[in-house]
């Protein structure tokens, strides 16, 4: 299977899929976190990875260090797959303010069992769970790889909200509703 991807008027000015960033964000270690990433590896067929509180908060009874989040990073097939699923949760209907003009699309999901396939367990819970789509152009590459590495220039690196848009109607058939 082919990247999706929206062409334009150059090959090089192309809109196409880059990564889908996955995070369900607990606030707390122990058996909570473990099922919410049990939860993540069973909606996205993939090991979460954790991450780590910044500060202490005593407040909320988090201590720098400690695992307080799962997040998994999609990328290829198995990304298009799973955004797919998620919006066909939403009703294919996303609000423009979730759109920047970076490329990146972000917004929620407040429980994980309005994805379609997934059945509720009530030893594990109800978790809610954000996802971050980025979008860019044929040559983003030169930002990420090792050797010769560079700068993406700003005409490049920006990618319009319409454009954002319009890829998500051609390839997903999501609606973009404006408030």
């Amino acid at each position: 299977m082919t990247q999706p991807e929206l062409v334009l008027d150059h090959p090089m000015r192309a809109v196409r899929l880059g990564k889908v960033v996955v995070n369900m964000a607990v606030g707390t270690s122990g058996e909570r976190l473990a099922n919410a990433a049990k939860i993540l590896e069973e909606l996205t067929g993939q090991k979460p990875s954790f991450r780590k509180a910044k500060r202490t908060i005593r407040e909320f009874g988090i201590r720098k260090g400690e695992n307080i989040a799962a997040v998994v990073t999609l990328r290829g097939r198995r990304a298009v797959e799973f955004l797919k699923r998620v919006f066909e949760a939403i009703n294919y209907t996303i609000k423009a303010r979730s759109i920047d003009d970076y490329g990146n699309i972000s917004f929620g999901i407040s429980e994980h069992i309005i994805i379609p396939g997934t059945k509720y367990d009530p030893e594990m819970g109800i978790f809610g769970f954000d996802v971050n789509i980025v979008l860019e152009r044929p040559g983003f590459r030169v930002a990420r790889r090792r050797r010769k590495r560079n700068k993406i220039g700003k005409k490049h690196r920006l990618i319009p909200r319409e454009e954002s848009i319009a890829f998500l109607e051609k390839v997903f058939g999501v609606k973009v509703v404006y408030e």
